[in-house]
């Protein structure tokens, strides 16, 4: 025989468990929620908040890149005018950037 008796029975463990073989397993997790998971919903609850606070005359840049300033808020839609006569009307988390007073000199 190649194996002694003692090897084979060695083998099989009684049930422990060990918590080192899983601590780094439980480290990734936790470095993968304070790199990823944590800051992504800290910008999307600030996003829905900038969203939630919009109002007529505020100028704001759309999912689509354009910019304008918006001439009516309804519960869920926005209409804004991105030329003189020309509006379209767009969903407030459709809105990505709150622009600041002034900064379309066209409309």
């Amino acid at each position: 025989m190649f194996i002694s008796p003692a090897f084979a029975q060695g083998a099989v463990s009684g049930g422990e468990v060990s918590w080192t073989g899983m601590l780094p397993i439980v480290l990734m997790f936790v470095l993968l929620y304070f790199m990823m998971i944590r800051p992504q919903m800290k910008r999307a609850k600030e996003h829905k908040a900038m969203a939630e606070a919009l109002q007529k005359g505020d100028e704001v840049v759309a999912a689509g890149g354009l910019l304008g300033r918006i001439s009516k808020v309804t519960d869920a839609y926005l209409v804004i005018e991105i030329s003189p006569g020309v509006e379209i009307s767009v969903q407030r988390l459709a809105v990505q950037t709150l622009l600041p007073k002034g900064t379309i000199k066209s409309i």
